[in-house]
């Protein structure tokens, strides 16, 4: 990894952003964190969050937050407020019928972590969730579930035959194949209107934990904040780029930084 001030690309227009961890100061959105994405918004460079946050959440953020669109559930779903049409414009990838069929199949994932770590809990935003389960491992438990626990039941959804990534806060699971980049490659075909090959020099990507690998491997132009440091020996591909600092003022460097780079 290099550090943030030696990215010198003039040409970032678009920055997929994780939320929890990356925009959040101890589980809050503070204000610089707010004020970057207007900051951003006003220079010209369309912020989208990729998070792991359920669809309930993502409708919200699409409507109120100075922001393009949103994908959600690790990539399940995505939602762009249509300034023209004056409503959310929402993706998803699982069907309803489909939808229908996992859930049997969570039910029985649910059963077998309630058994083998007891522990564990339900993520307390689960009732807005469409598609995955999240179990809380650090939001709402303290102290948090030891490092063990926490790959314990990423093992379980594995297998049941479940995705599973585990972010800064919750182990998510589901059914289907998709995560967080394939959601960007549709995004970007349409809803920026372009292939993500074609623009891929004019996109960022800022994150801070295992289930943002995808987007570290593929974009030449990825960072993290550096609270990412605990997870790098877990990680097969890293960040690019690290910021200097954790959590929400980690990415307010980098907004501070592409915004100068872009007015340069």
């Amino acid at each position: 990894m290099l550090p943030m001030h030696l990215f010198q690309k003039n040409s970032v227009r678009y920055l997929f952003t994780d939320i929890d961890g990356t925009m959040t100061e101890q589980g809050k959105i503070p204000s610089n964190s707010y004020q970057a994405l207007w900051d951003l918004y006003n220079s010209g460079i369309a912020v989208i969050p990729v998070t792991g946050r359920p669809a309930g959440w993502c409708d919200m953020i699409a409507r109120t937050w100075p922001v393009h669109g949103v994908i959600g559930e690790n990539g399940a779903l995505a939602y762009h407020y249509s300034e023209d049409q004056k409503k959310i414009l929402r993706y998803e990838t699982i069907s309803e019928d489909e939808h229908l069929k996992n859930q049997g199949k969570i039910s029985k994932i649910i059963s077998i972590i309630q058994s083998e770590v007891p522990e564990a809990k339900i993520a307390s935003d689960q009732f807005t969730r469409k598609f995955d389960l999240a179990i809380d491992f650090a939001e709402d438990l303290n102290p948090p579930l030891p490092r063990e626990a926490i790959y314990r039941i990423q093992e379980i959804f594995f297998k049941q035959g479940a995705q599973a990534k585990i972010s800064n806060i919750h182990v998510n699971g589901w059914f289907g194949e998709y995560d967080k980049l394939s959601a960007c490659v549709w995004y970007c075909k349409n809803w920026l209107g372009e292939s993500i090959e074609n623009i891929k020099e004019k996109i960022a990507f800022i994150g801070d934990s295992p289930n943002d690998e995808p987007m570290f491997e593929f974009f030449q132009n990825s960072f993290a904040v550096n609270n990412v440091t605990p997870y790098l020996a877990d990680l097969k591909n890293h960040p690019k780029y690290l910021c200097p600092s954790k959590e929400s003022f980690g990415f307010t460097e980098l907004a501070r930084h592409l915004i100068f780079l872009k007015n340069k």
